[in-house]
């Protein structure tokens, strides 16, 4: 390797013959190899994902796109930016409008859907011809594959766990220990550590318009599930299952009864998290690939503990994994396809990964504990990382598991319950989970089930 820039030879022969002869299939005779010294004409591709301009990563992208182009010179990418936390909106108008980006970064649970409708090309002969394929997450990979075929490539991970402020709960005299045994215990604790003359509170609840993201932990936890998928495909709705309302009668108990929720429980996930990083909340719901932004806001990593979730009613701590996956543009051309298929294979490579957490290092900054391959280990590029919160997140990754079948499409109607929940503690959780749940079911599930008819 020459001044940093990735040769072919180290990704490994394999990668690289395995491109030059699904190149040379795909696009007949007008193509010439490259290792005849010729130039191939150049196949333009268009991905979102150029880092937003304050990303402390944005020198690691920008090295590694420069790396991919001396890689691959007949392969130009148009990195796009993406808007934030409107990237989903501003997908779907780009594939309604026929400008479907030829790479894109779809989350997990909107994989099942975007699958559903033909977003994503199929990739079956382009994945099993990769030799690295058997390398990635069998977790991550169980997201882009249905009915025995492939409709991406695994991207980024994350696991969930409960984040909490150790200072805070020391100064209060509280046990953690004892604190995160279960609901009541949470409860209790979150309640002693409120303090409202010096705004500070003792949980950060979700109640933005990804409401179901957490609250789904805490049916889970009371021994349910939003939805069940029958043997024959099709889904049944149990919103307002007898876990589900405990669940949200729980939410709605925390806001009202014990009064620990911050006041505006409709507030963005970026001010919850803001309040936590700041010290005003004792206790947040995080993300693996989330330290890295506590200690860029400024946060002692000293001061934060990370465990698992109180245990509900059923006895359970589950936690969620959940990502990203590359897809590919389905209308796109053959040469396009191959093109943008061997970009996401380079930026997902061992290679590609461990120099991001070598960046990381470098910079000071705390990796994501949680990778799309199994053969790159984050926790080796931890330094400075207590090893009481690597251990945490190794613990629930082991208890973890994917959201809820069709949540993407039903999303909108879970969060509306919670939203209606936290706003008004005489609304029963059982009528307002009901409602929604009746009107999932008309807009939703009868159209969804009849596809099984």
């Amino acid at each position: 390797m020459v001044a940093g820039i990735v040769t072919k030879a180290t990704l490994g022969a394999g990668a690289v013959l395995w491109f030059l002869l699904s190149l040379t299939a795909c696009s007949g005779d007008n193509h010439l190899k490259l290792e005849d010294g010729l130039t191939d004409p150049v196949v333009e591709i268009v991905v979102w994902d150029k880092p937003f301009a304050g990303s402390a990563e944005k020198p690691y992208y920008e090295r590694m796109f420069q790396e991919f182009e001396q890689a691959y010179p007949h392969i130009r990418v148009i990195h796009m930016e993406a808007a934030f936390q409107k990237e989903r909106e501003q997908f779907m108008t780009a594939v309604a409008g026929g400008e479907q980006p030829d790479l894109y970064n779809a989350a997990f649970p909107d994989m099942e859907s975007y699958i559903d409708q033909g977003i994503p090309a199929d990739i079956t002969e382009m994945w099993t011809q990769y030799p690295d394929s058997a390398d990635y997450s069998s977790i991550a990979m169980a997201t882009a594959e249905k009915d025995g075929r492939i409709y991406g490539i695994p991207n980024f991970m994350y696991v969930t766990a409960l984040a909490y402020n150790k200072r805070i709960f020391e100064e209060n005299g509280i046990n953690p220990e004892e604190a995160f045994l279960n609901w009541d215990s949470f409860a209790a604790a979150a309640e002693q550590v409120t303090d409202r003359s010096s705004n500070q509170y003792g949980y950060t609840i979700l109640g933005t318009e990804w409401a179901d993201w957490f609250y789904e932990y805490y049916v889970w936890q009371a021994g349910g599930d939003l939805t069940s998928k029958n043997p024959d495909g099709t889904v049944q709705l149990t919103f307002n299952s007898n876990a589900a309302v405990q669940a949200l009668s729980y939410y709605q108990d925390l806001k009202f009864r014990y009064g620990v929720t911050q006041p505006n429980t409709l507030q963005s996930l970026d001010d919850n998290k803001k309040d936590f990083y700041a010290g005003r909340a004792a206790t947040m719901i995080t993300a693996s690939n989330w330290f890295g932004e506590m200690l860029e806001s400024g946060v002692d990593m000293d001061d934060i503990g990370v465990t698992t979730f109180p245990k509900g009613p059923a006895g359970v701590s589950l936690a969620q994994v959940g990502g990203g996956i590359w897809i590919l543009n389905p209308n796109a051309t053959e040469e396009k396809q191959h093109a943008a298929f061997t970009y996401a294979t380079f930026m997902t490579s061992k290679y590609a990964l461990e120099q991001m957490l070598r960046f990381q290092k470098e910079q000071g900054m705390l990796p994501n504990l949680l990778s799309v391959r199994e053969d790159v280990d984050p926790i080796a590029y931890a330094e400075g990382m207590p090893e009481e919160l690597v251990r945490s997140i190794q613990r629930a990754a082991e208890g973890s598991r994917l959201e809820y079948f069709l949540k993407s499409r039903l999303s909108p109607y879970v969060s509306a319950a919670v939203q209606e929940v936290l706003l008004n503690e005489n609304t029963k959780p059982y009528d307002a989970l009901t409602r929604a749940q009746e009107k999932a079911q008309r807009e939703v599930i009868d159209t969804y089930n009849m596809e099984f008819d």
